[in-house]
């Protein structure tokens, strides 16, 4: 007996998504540090890694 199994794109959107996002926050980052904005350099870092857990998670799970 054959099975057969159908892919969906959401997977593959999710983590552009959220690839894009972390990728924003860590040029927060790098950009606030350049100015010595140490508390927005820090939110943008906190952004990065809290998008780029979500886009791990998310992909284990629609995956």
């Amino acid at each position: 007996m054959a099975t057969e199994t159908v892919g969906s794109d959401r997977g593959v959107g999710f983590a552009v998504l959220f690839g894009l996002l972390g990728l924003a926050g860590a040029l927060v980052a790098f950009a606030a540090a350049l100015a010595h904005s140490q508390v927005v350099a820090a939110w943008g870092f906190a952004a990065a890694v809290l998008a780029g857990a979500i886009l791990v998670v998310g992909i284990h799970l629609t995956g």
